[in-house]
């Protein structure tokens, strides 16, 4: 059974990385709540598994002419320094504390996808 929820979330995380969602959003809960993973292991495996999801999501995009590099420099160098700062504090804080904080991340981001849906409904 659990061979088949770690394949079963494997594929819905791979399926929402590939349509640019962030399949981590999905994996993370989903290692954590049901496979009951430390924080810091279902984030250590989501990193693993996005680096495999976005070299194959690069090139079908990429194919697609859907990628401008145009000003890229200055998005991967906010990245990368914000990765490095924020993979020392996954290291450095209690699991609890991490999973509140992404737990706080998904409802703001829901309030926001929400708000963001009623304003295209109302125009």
């Amino acid at each position: 059974m659990i061979i088949f929820l770690q394949i079963l979330f494997g594929i819905l995380g791979g399926f929402f990385g590939g349509l640019g969602m962030g399949g981590g959003t999905l994996l993370i809960p989903l290692l954590t709540i049901f496979l009951n993973f430390d924080q810091q292991l279902s984030q250590g495996i989501n990193l693993l598994t996005f680096l495999f999801m976005a070299i194959f999501s690069i090139y079908i995009h990429s194919k697609n002419g859907l990628i401008v590099t145009k000003d890229i420099f200055w998005i991967i160098l906010g990245g990368v320094i914000f990765a490095i700062i924020g993979a020392f504090m996954a290291t450095v804080l209690p699991s609890m504390v991490l999973r509140r904080c992404f737990g706080g991340f998904l409802v703001v981001l829901a309030i926001g996808e929400f708000f963001k849906a009623l304003k295209k409904q109302k125009a």
